[in-house]
């Protein structure tokens, strides 16, 4: 991956002429202007990756024009099976020849908590064409990742031309992640809250404009030019009664313990492959193979089951038949994505969702026959909610299923069991599985706020260069003849090459000790510095954020801290009081705060 700069861009070096950068970085005109720009164009990246996945559909399994690939039941075994395994072999070379010298590309929501927006614009073009060649050679992946890579990529690359600031580039990759769901779903609030709860990480009023025109403007672009690319078709829900709540929330916290077995399978299924002896570039080709076998009995397996939801949600099928189906499409899910496979469960969770609520109801039915008829209402109810523990966002899938459906009924019940699914999946598992895959890279970040300025504002940052020492054998003698009362507030003791030793509180310079003067009496030698240190293993690295640096400050109860080179050598490079800690993180918390509310 290209490692972007934090600095700007030299003026003429390729940016955009003045006028428009001007008018940009001072007027919310400009930026609701520049919003709809990436709108429209988020809508014509959906529009062109949707259209060539389904042409590569068509291609490599012999599909009529425009039918959907996981419901085609007429797909001969042998193209089953060689589309996603040789599919797979090409997205596995090609991948290691593209990463094997690069960092795994930045994904919107780590571009927005950790590098203000900042995205490689390459990187992400070729995620766009693994995600696509993933989802066309039919790997159970959606297209969704693919979709906000591409088009957040190309609002980030805009925005670095435009020499944008760090809030205004978050922004921008918000419109640009928000607009290419809403296009996707014909759902211009559902794009817009995704942009909010899981691209942004907040809800602002300076950014509800940008954001919403960006969602409208990619919406209509994608309507004008081509059908939604999930058209759901809603059988009758029937009547929803209060009756019904206490279901729907059991549903919720069901959803939630499927959306956690979903998202640990494919973290061990990657595991598996880590520890495999397959090498990187041909683990794809066996996640194929898996899928393929599987697609062989059920097409419903294949990518992101698009037209599979209209299909479980009216078909009349035996409980055991949603159930192997559920398995089939999880265990596809899990293996795509830990064999190397590039997409997202977006899509593949509204299917799991729509299953698991047919086989809920189903399973009810059975105790309590008066509940038939209600198997639509809890198969949406399962849509919105397993999207809500694999994805997030409990609002953008309580918007989907109203803007899905129109009935503000339904909505409620959504509700209620999107709380209950969020609730589980955060009190049993802490992650969605974006922010689970940043977990197991290491990555601590739980969504999309922004705490990359936090990592920027070091401790090598804010120390000073400056410092008072003196070395750890001086003797006591030496220290006053060097610092007399009042020269300084602190003072660090060295040991050779300027290691660390400890801090010298000067005041004690000049305290009489009792102990230390009874040694002193018994021996002729010369009381040392040495005597006098305190905090000899509280130290501060260069590279420590400013959290984790006010947090040593409290352990250590001093007012200022040294900072090393690195914890081996102990080498001073600077000292940092606490005081001016505290101010510099303060200053830049309101500086951030003015920007987010456009004051």
């Amino acid at each position: 991956m290209i490692t972007v700069k934090a600095t700007e861009t030299p003026a003429g070096t390729g940016d955009a002429p003045q006028g428009w950068r001007a008018l940009v970085r001072s007027s919310e005109i400009g930026i609701v202007v520049l919003a709809c720009v990436v709108g429209v164009l988020a809508g014509l990246v959906v529009l062109a990756m949707s259209f060539t996945t389904q042409l590569l559909h068509e291609m490599i399994f012999g599909l009529p024009h425009t039918q959907r690939l996981s419901i085609t039941t007429t797909i001969p075994p042998w193209r089953a099976l060689a589309g996603p395994v040789l599919g797979g072999l090409v997205i596995g070379c090609a991948s290691w020849l593209f990463f094997r010298r690069r960092k795994q590309p930045i994904d919107p929501i780590e571009a927005n908590a950790l590098h203000g927006g900042r995205m490689s614009f390459r990187d992400s073009v070729f995620v766009a064409l693994q995600t696509m060649g993933s989802s066309g050679a039919g790997a159970s992946v959606g297209l969704e990742a693919g979709y906000t890579q591409a088009a957040s990529g190309l609002a980030s690359h805009i925005g670095r031309r435009l020499r944008l600031r760090r809030a205004d580039m978050r922004l921008m990759v918000g419109c640009a992640a928000g607009g290419a769901i809403g296009a996707a779903f014909d759902a211009p609030l559902t794009g817009a809250f995704y942009a909010f709860e899981l691209i942004l990480g907040s809800y602002s009023i300076a950014a509800f404009v940008p954001v919403m025109a960006a969602t409208f403007m990619a919406t209509v672009t994608h309507s004008v030019l081509a059908p939604a690319l999930l058209a759901v078709e809603v059988p009758p829900i029937g009547a929803i009664t209060m009756a019904n709540l206490p279901l729907v929330v059991m549903l919720g916290a069901t959803c939630g313990l499927v959306g956690i077995v979903v998202m640990r399978a494919a973290a061990f299924v990657e595991a598996g492959f880590r520890r495999s002896r397959i090498p990187t570039w041909l683990r794809p080709a066996f996640g194929g193979l898996v899928v393929g076998a599987l697609a062989i009995w059920n097409p419903s397996v294949f990518s992101a089951g698009h037209g599979a939801i209209n299909l479980y949600l009216g078909i009349d099928a035996s409980l055991m038949l949603f159930a192997l189906v559920l398995v089939a499409k999880a265990l596809a899910s899990s293996v795509s994505i830990g064999s190397g496979f590039r997409g997202g469960l977006f899509f593949a969770s509204l299917l799991l969702g729509v299953l698991t609520g047919r086989l809920f109801i189903g399973v009810l039915t059975l105790a309590f026959p008066n509940l038939a008829g209600h198997e639509t209402l809890f198969a949406l109810v399962g849509m919105s909610s397993l999207a809500v523990s694999i994805v997030g966002g409990p609002m953008t899938m309580t918007l989907l299923a109203l803007e899905m459906t129109g009935d503000l009924k339904l909505t409620l019940a959504v509700v209620g069991a999107a709380g209950a699914a969020s609730l589980v999946t955060r009190r049993l598992f802490g992650f969605s599985f974006a922010t689970w895959r940043f977990h197991l890279r290491g990555e601590s970040i739980r969504g999309a706020h922004d705490v990359g300025w936090m990592r920027d504002l070091t401790a090598g940052s804010m120390m000073r260069i400056e410092v008072p020492k003196i070395a750890a054998d001086a003797t006591i003698a030496e220290a006053r003849l060097k610092y007399p009362p009042g020269s300084t507030s602190y003072l660090v003791a060295v040991g050779p090459g300027d290691a660390y030793a400890g801090m010298v509180p000067p005041g004690a310079l000049y305290e009489p000790d009792p102990a230390l003067d009874e040694e002193a009496a018994a021996e002729p030698a010369p009381r040392t510095v040495r005597h006098l240190l305190r905090n000899t293993d509280r130290m501060l690295l260069a590279d420590m954020s400013v959290r984790d640096t006010l947090k040593l400050f409290n352990e250590a109860e001093s007012e200022a801290l040294p900072v090393v080179a690195d914890r081996d050598s102990r080498r001073l490079v600077g000292i940092l009081s606490e005081a001016h800690a505290i101010k510099r993180y303060s200053d830049e918390v309101s500086r951030r705060n003015r920007e987010l509310t456009g004051e």
